[in-house]
């Protein structure tokens, strides 16, 4: 399995998570162990996530979720028109992941590798006008 399909796995983590979110602190780390496997069972029954792709996945959720806070702050102010509530819950996981990526992933990559990774996931899980979004929020965020 590849980076992009982890990502794809982390989303729809991220997704059910934002929706069902988990109130006590003790349960937050079996809510997002549920919500992966969740996740990981409507993957196809030919793809595995190797032993790699499992950290990458775990990282990208855990470290989104643990930084959620300042990412939503990051968000927030590069979206002066869009309340952070108010955008589609697809596209605020989708760029909360990103943003992770960005910001605070020990592992750097280029801002474009990101970005693109984004809107990738926003043309398929997104609506018609996702990755356009997605993209100028990434835009902006850069160039704080």
């Amino acid at each position: 399995m590849s980076r992009r399909q982890a990502r794809e796995v982390a989303l729809q983590t991220l997704f059910q998570l934002d929706m069902n979110p988990a109130e006590n602190g003790a349960v937050v780390a079996d809510a997002r162990q549920a919500a992966m496997d969740v996740a990981m069972a409507t993957m196809d029954d030919g793809e595995k996530l190797g032993r790699k792709d499992m950290a990458f996945l775990s990282e990208l959720v855990n470290g989104t979720e643990d930084n959620r806070k300042e990412i939503d702050e990051l968000i927030s102010g590069a979206s002066k028109d869009w309340k952070l509530h108010r955008m589609a819950g697809v596209d605020r996981n989708i760029t909360r992941m990103a943003v992770y990526e960005l910001k605070f992933a020990d592992e750097k990559l280029t801002p474009n590798i990101v970005i693109n990774e984004a809107v990738e996931l926003a043309k398929k899980y997104g609506s018609d006008d996702s990755s356009r979004f997605v993209n100028g929020i990434l835009g902006a965020i850069t160039r704080l």
